[in-house]
This record gives structure tokens, C-alpha cells and sequence, in this order.
């Protein structure tokens, strides 16, 4: 396979077209400019963000703000009350699951729902550059600043753009090397929507380029019906253009270089739901950045985005083939090759995209991270919780940048207090409900024109497990006790009163339940979604109250609730129960599925990404998850790009590397786009953020009691290389060194003190760590 690439990449030397890339830097590069939106590159700094085209001659710079989002009209709880959720679950227990889909879409369901996440719209550089050549597009994942150089008629000219935390500002720095100099148009636009204008853009006497509007969905829908919201988030959007030489020239509505050999571009952009006078604080930006040069702000963008950036470094075999561009690379991976130092720049890529998409005060990433240039966007781009909001986020902790949970955990607050509406209008409960979909205005009713995609309950516990993981990563007892104890204690409420006893064997089973987007049939034949205590709901109750207890005890807490909680965990049915041909059962009954290879492994929850399962205190558990991946595989299974990640970390908790890098390789041949997206498809960035999880799972696990594993699932095509800045639970960053497969060392430095065993093959070590002293075990 490396002869194969090696004699690509000759070829392409002859060609000039190879490049010396720094081999200390993450780099994607092309040989020619993005056709297609999802060829485009993307930065960002969690709230605002730009995906570059890299067009000579019409060059596209599209523009995102993770609050574009139309109004909240005040849609409201569906009509369904505790009366009706009993006639529903009585339906469950007399074997009627058809009747009782029926009730959940009639009663507790807003049904189909559009209301969309938005594009902020998109800058034009109108330069109409010919007879190009030496063209090279770029972006550095190790500064987070995309560049643009080719020649036209034989002249350089480059184009470099970043996106300031710090300065909270879009910087595009401009210079050619022709006598003629830059000559062009600078154009904001936006989408219509449904035909009617979304913005108004105009030029003013200080030579700002501005964009206001105001964020609608006439196309929206709400309970299967046209609902449109003429009224939303409002926004501004200005340029300034700061030219070194040249003149620049006062459009209408566009700004025009004339003669000019060096420019830097300032886009500031706010909008109503972070500001209510989001016009003073565009001013406020601009005033900011002006006082600094290119240099002075591009320095302070490095240094910001470093500190979590180089906090992690992952070096596997084949960086040499970093000289061949990126589409040419997935190519060959297509045709069967491997690539471990590609695998290494995606893995890196992944925390890339979280940096640039979840920042402290920015809204969570969403199904497309911050990046979206739609005005109807695929599901919305929303916040789905059956899975995608959660894989989001597993990466955050174990590589290295746990701050960044931040914005989800703000965002979670605020969808625990609207629960508490839902949990008690709707189904007669203390507590507080999620639903497996929700956007910027948390409404937490339930959607969807069916049972089996909308109907729900497990998807609070899953994501209230991101505040108990953060604690146990950090053991922060302050974030435990003000943050996180009170979500899962709202959400442990939720589902201790949700429990009821199912008649047929006295077990405490949630009810209704599901599991996500998946049917079975009946005994009567008929194609379901809800039963009484899927294994997923099972589950994921079993660990939101052994959290809760666990956290009663770390913050010497009693309470009624706590008494209550520890006598119902005693009852509840198993989450994990093995079927006639070993494989765990998904539902409360060993039914036929109707898609035997479906896309999510719901009932796998409590092995992952729960830590539930250990292969050596659940032996006979962890060899039927294995029959049971295999048997959702040979029927077609992971065929999504987030449930082939998915299926990344599961194979690295079975320990088996081989199988992790299979799916490795077949994500990169079937679901990275050439900007190394992950595809759905359409693009869908769970699948980044999952794979990079993924790769760390294979590399370390720290979910057992008591134990750290290092290198449990390294594949072999991973011979020699190195992993430096990964996170234990317990408080631990982990270095990890191996050659020709096998492990050499393992540096580990303790925030905290304490006692673990250190696990690699068949060898455990026994280890004391202090706080603040520096822990080496060197193989013999």
C-alpha cells in the first residue's frame, strides 16, 4: 500500500504539485478550490464561523453565527395529560403497541417540526483572476488560519483568514504581487427566504459595508401544519476594509478595491440574542481590532487557540505522506490503501472542530457543529439527543480540552428548568423531561409523525451523563455540587416517578419506552416502536441513579428522594438481558427487528458510551455485545457516518484494535468528504467528533473501577508512535509511547492523588499517584 501512494506522490512531484509541509503541523491542502460548499474550509471561534471556497475568481467566503435561528412563537405542550399517559401504558401492558404508537402521535407529540438553525450569509471577493497557476488552498489545524495563494498571469496572491476568539472578528488579510495591484468587488449577501429578501445591505460614509436583517422560516412547520415565523433573531453583519496602499470605492451596496496590493478585511457580527444593542457592539469589535495591526491580532489568535490545541499531540506511522493533498489521499484510501498519518490528522481534526464551534459563552456545537448554509436545514440543525448532542461532546474530556462543555452544560441548565414544564403538564411528574429533539428556545415537548422516530425518554439521562463524566475526569466537587447535582437530581426525580411495576414480573420498568428510531414486531405482528423498558431506558434509569447515589455520597446528602432512589435501582429490571442466541435483547421481549442492520445500537447504551460493563467482572455481557455488533454489521449495520464512529468506540471497549480500525478505514471510504466533513449524508458532525473519540478510546480507557488500560484496542497497521496529553478519569494526564506494537512507557502526571492499577495485555501495576509528581513506568 505505501509503494502505492509513494509512487502517487513522485508523480506528482514531476508535476510540482507535492508540497514541504512542517511536519510539526496539522495541515489540510489542495491543488484547486472548493466546487461545492462541503468542499469548503471551515473556521470558527464557537460563535461566529466561515467556511472558505478558495475561488480565484469569484471568491466565496460563507458566514455562520451559531444564534441564526427564527423566533420562538411560544409553541407549546402538546394536549396529552397523566390520564392519557395511563390509558397509554395500559394499551402496553394488554399487548397493543400499534394503539398505543397511535396515542403517543396524537397525544404527546407536536408531530413533523421545521424550525431551523440559519446561514449568516456570504462574502463575495469579486477579484476575476485568470490564467491561474501554483494554486494551493490550505488550512492549518495547528494555528486554525486557512490561506489561499496562487499565481495569476504569473503574479503571487494570497488570501489568509482566521476567526478571533479573543477579538471576536473575522480577519482576511489580502496582497498581490502585480503591478495592477487587487481590483475588485467586496459583496455581502443572504439567502431569501421562500422568495422574499433577508437582509438589507448598504454601504455608509465611513466605508463600512454593512448586512442587517432579521431571521424568519416561512416555510416553518409546527404539528404536521404551515406556521410561518416572521420574526426572529436580528443581526449585523460589517466590513471594514483597512488598505495598505490603493483606494477603496463606496458602493450602493458593495465596496470595490481599486490598485490595492495589501488589505485586511475586518467582519465583525452580532446579533439580538447575545445583545440587545448588537450594533454598539459590532462598533465596540471594530474600535478593538483597529487599534491592532494584522501581526499583533493574528498573534493573539495563535496563542488563544493553541492553549487547547497543543495540548494533545498524536504521532502515528506515514506522515510523510502529508506532501500529497487531501483528496488524493482519500482516493487511495478508497482503492484499499492505508493511511495512519491521515487518521491522525482526523483524530486532531475532530478537536479542531470542537475548539472552533463550542467556546465559553457560544451556544453547543449542533447537528452541523456551527456551519450552515442553508435556510431549512437537514433536521434543522438542531440539537438531537438520541445520540448526536451527546458524541458531540465525548471527546471534550478525554482529549484534553474539558473546558469546552461549557456551552453545553449552559445550554443544558436552561433545558432542565424548561423540562420541568413538560414533566409535570404533560405526564404528571416532578422532575424534569428531555426530548430527543430540541433548539435554541429548549422547548422540550416531544416531535415527530411517528412513534419510532420521536417517541423518547431516555434521551435526559443520556445527556445528563456529561456532567457526571466531567466530574469524574476533573473530580471538581465545587462543579459537582453547583452544577451537575442539580440537573441529575431533576432528572433522577424525572424517572423516579416515571417507573411503574409491569404486571408480567413485578420489575420497576420505564413505560412508555423505546428505542430510538428502531421497530420491532409484536406478538401480534404488527411493526412497533414503544414496549415497557426497552434495554436503552433500562439502562441509562440504572446509571442516572447510581449517579445520583454516587453524588449523594461524595456531597453528604440525605434526602427522601436519595431513600426512595436506592429501593427503586434495587427493582429495576435489568438493562442487559441475553437473548435465546446470546445476543442482548433491545427491547422487554425477544421480538424480530424489522431492520436487523439498523443504525443505532441503543441497547449497547450501557457499554457505551455508558461504563456499566467490564470484560472482567461481566464476561458473559461483554462476549453478547460482540454478538451482537456482529450481527447488526452482517445485516448491513453503521451505515450513517456517526454510527460507523459509533461503532469505532465500541470495537476499542471490546478491545479488539483490528476491528477499530476496520471501521477506521471504512469511514474514510465511505463518509469523510474531501474537506474531511462527516457525511450522514449530508454532513453531520457527530461523526468527526465520534471518530475522535473513538481513536482515544482505542489509545486509553480509564471507565473501570480503579484502572487506567493503555493502548487496549492498537491496531497493527499503528506499529510505532505516541500519544501525549489524554486524560484518565481520576484526574490523570496520560503520555503514551510504543514501538513495533508494543508499549515502551507511560507517563502519567495526577492533579490528584490517588491509587490505580495501570493495565496493558496481561500485565497490571499497581500504582500510588501524588498530586503534582510525575509518574514514569518504563518497559523492560
Amino acid at each position: 500500500m505505501k509503494s502505492k501512494i509513494t509512487a502517487i506522490c513522485l508523480g506528482l512531484l514531476l508535476m510540482t504539485a507535492c508540497s514541504k509541509n512542517n511536519q510539526d503541523e496539522d495541515i489540510l491542502w489542495y491543488t484547486q478550490a472548493a466546487e461545492v460548499w462541503n468542499d469548503a474550509l471551515p473556521l470558527g471561534n464557537g460563535r461566529i464561523g466561515v467556511m472558505v471556497f478558495g475561488d480565484p475568481q469569484n471568491e466565496h467566503i460563507q458566514l455562520n453565527d451559531d444564534s441564526m435561528w427564527p423566533g420562538d412563537k411560544g409553541w407549546g405542550n402538546p394536549e396529552g395529560n397523566k390520564d392519557d399517559l395511563d390509558h397509554f401504558r395500559q394499551l402496553l401492558i394488554e399487548g397493543k403497541n400499534k394503539e398505543a404508537d397511535q396515542v403517543f402521535v396524537d397525544k404527546f407529540s407536536r408531530k413533523r417540526v421545521v424550525r431551523s438553525h440559519q446561514t449568516l450569509g456570504d462574502l463575495f471577493l469579486d477579484f476575476n483572476h485568470q490564467n491561474i497557476t501554483d494554486y494551493r488552498r490550505e488550512l492549518n489545524i495547528s494555528n486554525a488560519t486557512a490561506s489561499v495563494s496562487y499565481k495569476t498571469d504569473g503574479k503571487l496572491v494570497t488570501e489568509k483568514i482566521f476567526v478571533s476568539y479573543p477579538h471576536q472578528a473575522i480577519v482576511i488579510h489580502l496582497s498581490s504581487e502585480a503591478e495592477k495591484g487587487l481590483n475588485g468587488k467586496v459583496r455581502l449577501s443572504r439567502p431569501d427566504d421562500n422568495g422574499h429578501p433577508t437582509v438589507n445591505v448598504y454601504s455608509n460614509e465611513e466605508n463600512l459595508l454593512i448586512m442587517e436583517g432579521e431571521v424568519t422560516q416561512r416555510s416553518a412547520i409546527f404539528n404536521s401544519l404551515p406556521d410561518p415565523i416572521l420574526e426572529g433573531v436580528k443581526f449585523a453583519t460589517w466590513v471594514k476594509i483597512e488598505n495598505m496602499d490603493g483606494e477603496i470605492i463606496r458602493g450602493e451596496d458593495f465596496l470595490e478595491l481599486k490598485g490595492v496590493k495589501e488589505a485586511t478585511l475586518y467582519i465583525v457580527s452580532n446579533s439580538s440574542y447575545y445583545f440587545d444593542d448588537y450594533s454598539q457592539q459590532n462598533r465596540a469589535n471594530l474600535e478593538i481590532v483597529e487599534r491592532l495591526n494584522y501581526n499583533e491580532l493574528q498573534k493573539a489568535h495563535t496563542e488563544d487557540y493553541s492553549q487547547l490545541y497543543s495540548r494533545v499531540k498524536l504521532k502515528l506511522p506515514n506522515r510523510e505522506f502529508d506532501t500529497i493533498p487531501i483528496n488524493i489521499r482519500l482516493d487511495q484510501i478508497k482503492k484499499g490503501a492505508i493511511d495512519p498519518g491521515l487518521e491522525a490528522l482526523l483524530f486532531q481534526y475532530g478537536r479542531y472542530l470542537l475548539i472552533s464551534s463550542s467556546r465559553q459563552g457560544s451556544n453547543p456545537a449542533n447537528l452541523q457543529g456551527l456551519w450552515n448554509n442553508h435556510i431549512s436545514a437537514p433536521w434543522n440543525a438542531d440539537y438531537h439527543l438520541n445520540i448526536n448532542l451527546q458524541m458531540n461532546y465525548w471527546l471534550a474530556d478525554v482529549t484534553g480540552i474539558g473546558e469546552l462543555n461549557e456551552p453545553l452544560f449552559d445550554y443544558l441548565d436552561r433545558l432542565v428548568e424548561s423540562g420541568k414544564e413538560t414533566a409535570s403538564e404533560v405526564y404528571g411528574c416532578r422532575g424534569s423531561f428531555m426530548p430527543h429533539a430540541t433548539d435554541l428556545w429548549v422547548p422540550t415537548w416531544q416531535r415527530a409523525a411517528t412513534a419510532f422516530w420521536g417517541c423518547s425518554f431516555g434521551a435526559g439521562g443520556w445527556i445528563i451523563q456529561h456532567y457526571w463524566q466531567h466530574y469524574t475526569f476533573t473530580l471538581d466537587t465545587t462543579f459537582l455540587k453547583n452544577r451537575a447535582f442539580p440537573a441529575i437530581q431533576e432528572v433522577a426525580q424525572f424517572y423516579s416517578d416515571w417507573l411503574i411495576e409491569d404486571p408480567r414480573d413485578g420489575f420497576l420498568v420505564a413505560a412508555p419506552s423505546s428505542s430510538p428510531e428502531n421497530r420491532f414486531i409484536n406478538y401480534a405482528g404488527d411493526a412497533v416502536a414503544t414496549c415497557m423498558g426497552s434495554a436503552m431506558d433500562q439502562q441509562i434509569i440504572d446509571e442516572v441513579f447510581g449517579n445520583y447515589i454516587e453524588a449523594c455520597k461524595i456531597l453528604n446528602v440525605e434526602s427522601e428522594l436519595l431513600e426512595t432512589i436506592r429501593l427503586q435501582k434495587e427493582k429495576l429490571r435489568q438493562g442487559f438481558v441475553i437473548g435465546s442466541d446470546g445476543r442482548l435483547l433491545e427491547w422487554d421481549r425477544e421480538y424480530t427487528e424489522t431492520e436487523p442492520g439498523h443504525r443505532h445500537m441503543s441497547h449497547l447504551y450501557g457499554f457505551h458510551p455508558g461504563v456499566s460493563v467490564s470484560p472482567d467482572k461481566d464476561p458473559e455481557i461483554f462476549e453478547a455485545v460482540r454478538l451482537t455488533l456482529d450481527y447488526r454489521l452482517e445485516h448491513g449495520g453503521a451505515g450513517t457516518g456517526w454510527s460507523r464512529a459509533w461503532l469505532i468506540n465500541l470495537s476499542a471497549r471490546l478491545l479488539d484494535g483490528e476491528m477499530a480500525h476496520e471501521h477506521i478505514q471504512l469511514l474514510l471510504q465511505k463518509s469523510i468528504g474531501l474537506n474531511l466533513f462527516d457525511y450522514h449524508p449530508p454532513f453531520q458532525i457527530d461523526g468527526n467528533f465520534g471518530y475522535t473519540a473513538g481513536v482515544a478510546e482505542m489509545l486509553l480507557q480509564s471507565h473501570e473501577e480503579n484502572m487506567i488500560r493503555i493502548l487496549p484496542a492498537l491496531p497493527d497497521v499503528w506499529e510505532t508512535g505516541s500519544v501525549t496529553g489524554l486524560k484518565a478519569r481520576g484526574g490523570y494526564e496520560v503520555d503514551i509511547y510504543w514501538e513495533e506494537g508494543k508499549l515502551t512507557k507511560v507517563i502519567i502526571k495526577p492533579a490528584h492523588s490517588g491509587e490505580v492499577n495501570l493495565v496493558y495485555e496481561d500485565l497490571t501495576v499497581p500504582v500510588r499517584l501524588t498530586k503534582g509528581e510525575e509518574f514514569t513506568y518504563q518497559m523492560l
